[in-house]
């Protein structure tokens, strides 16, 4: 996946790299995705950088005259799709650029060729981990998008000089000591510090941490990294990949949040379905359990029939009532989504009637979702479609606009170009309770 995909980067932003692992090369490969899409890309620090080679950026400008700046950024951008700008080159045997005032980034912005501006906010002796001191970072407040990294290689060290730039510091916010080993939870709560990764963030800013050199040996210590991330009102995507790779990002992690549609009045069954025995649960206990132990944010139920008789069952739940069941089914979709705040960018629909569904399937299709982030996710045995099925943010709306009986099938027929299938080697997952035949095959296999 591009990292451009994965930062969902829109014409006008201002990407900000801080932390450590991997920034410059995060920099420059991001803005050449956008210049071969045929953008108008600047890269520049606020910091300092070796100069780039012409693989890199096709030119480099340096100008310490900020009004000068400007007009030489609008007039390379007529030439060039990619530049980068710094004030002057320093004279010593590094001859590393010196970068901008955080507040001249703002106004370099509103050049009217830059679509993108690119910066990197924050040094760290190529180490893999970092924790700023007092005066850093060096972040501009217009920054549209934060993106703090850390490096994969420092899962399971010893935190010292080696892995991290200023360990001390690093031992102060995760209230460790140097030496001991750098765990994906001590990473994450670094990442995740306001004093650590988001230290200077603007309260607007999109924060998309980016876990780097990821292979198959670190990607398990990198998930669970981003696991705890994921759950931090402050974070909106996690990304695990190897910026130096052509293929950059292996995950996207986004924040995905199941909701149930438990309204019905199993009419053909003649009792409420939700309230089936299943073992020592009920039929919707069951469900809600197998929601609860999936990767999945935020569970929502949505009652209607009998709402009153089976809250009581959901204690600890978020629960929202479809008043009006009886139209069909696409009133609970609805007050399900409705319910969700604005950083869930999917959401997974279940049906309370499944009783072979289980955290693993659900587990395949996020896991689908963040490798590909397909906007449609959904499962499928032998060419036979079964539920839950992962719905985008972007589709939301179609979804809002359904009425009567109508469902996810609809969309997923009409954008079925848009439908990434996870393959089951068993149709039992689909297995849902509308008649007492279907309830008595069920018991018969218990």
């Amino acid at each position: 996946m591009l990292l451009s995909k994965a930062l969902a980067i829109n014409r006008g932003d201002i990407v900000s790299f801080v932390g450590a692992g991997g920034k410059t090369t995060a920099m420059y490969r991001l803005a050449h995705e956008l210049a071969s899409l045929g953008w108008r890309v600047v890269t520049t620090t606020t910091t300092m950088i070796r100069p780039p080679t012409l693989e890199q950026s096709e030119e480099t400008i340096l100008e310490a005259n900020p009004s000068l700046l400007l007009q030489k950024v609008e007039r390379a951008l007529e030439s060039h799709q990619h530049i980068t700008v710094a004030t002057r080159q320093k004279q010593d045997e590094k001859g590393k650029l010196v970068g901008l005032d955080p507040e001249l980034v703002g106004k370099l912005a509103t050049v009217p060729p830059v679509e993108a501006l690119i910066v990197e906010a924050d040094g760290a002796r190529g180490r893999s981990l970092k924790a700023p001191a007092p005066y850093e970072p060096p972040l501009p407040p217009a920054t549209t998008i934060l993106v703090p990294m850390m490096a994969a290689d420092a899962l399971g060290q010893p935190l010292d000089e080696r892995i991290a730039h200023r360990p001390q510091l690093v031992a102060r916010l995760t209230r460790t000591s140097l030496g001991d080993l750098v765990t994906p939870e001590v990473a994450a709560q670094v990442i995740a510090h306001p004093e650590g990764g988001l230290k200077n963030a603007p309260p607007s800013a999109r924060v998309i941490p980016l876990i780097n050199k990821v292979d198959s040996s670190t990607l398990a210590p990198a998930q669970e990294v981003a696991n705890y991330l994921i759950s931090a009102n402050s974070i909106d995507r996690v990304l695990l990949g190897a910026v130096a790779e052509p293929d950059t990002i292996l995950e996207c992690w986004t924040k995905v949040a199941g909701i149930i549609l438990a309204a019905g009045e199993s009419r053909r069954l003649g009792r409420p379905k939700q309230l089936l025995p299943l073992g020592e649960k009920t039929m919707l206990e069951h469900v809600v359990e197998v929601a609860l132990s999936s990767p999945l944010q935020e569970v929502v139920v949505a009652l209607g029939h009998r709402a009153e008789e089976i809250r009581p069952l959901l204690r600890g739940i978020k629960v929202v009532v479809n008043e009006e069941w009886p139209q069909g089914l696409s009133g609970s979709l609805r007050v399900g989504l409705e319910a969700l705040s604005p950083q869930f960018e999917a959401c997974l629909f279940f049906l309370a009637d499944q009783p072979k569904v289980t955290p693993q399937l659900v587990d395949s299709l996020i896991t689908r979702h963040r490798r590909t982030l397909a906007p449609i996710v959904a499962p499928r045995c032998r060419g036979r479609r079964g539920n839950p099925v992962l719905f985008a943010r972007f589709l939301f709306p179609e979804l809002l606009g359904l009425r009567g009986e109508e469902g996810g099938r609809s969309l997923i027929e009409k954008h079925r170009h848009l439908v990434e299938w996870v393959e089951v080697d068993s149709g039992d997952y689909f297995l849902d309770i509308d008649t007492l035949e279907d309830l008595g095959r069920l018991r018969s296999e218990e």
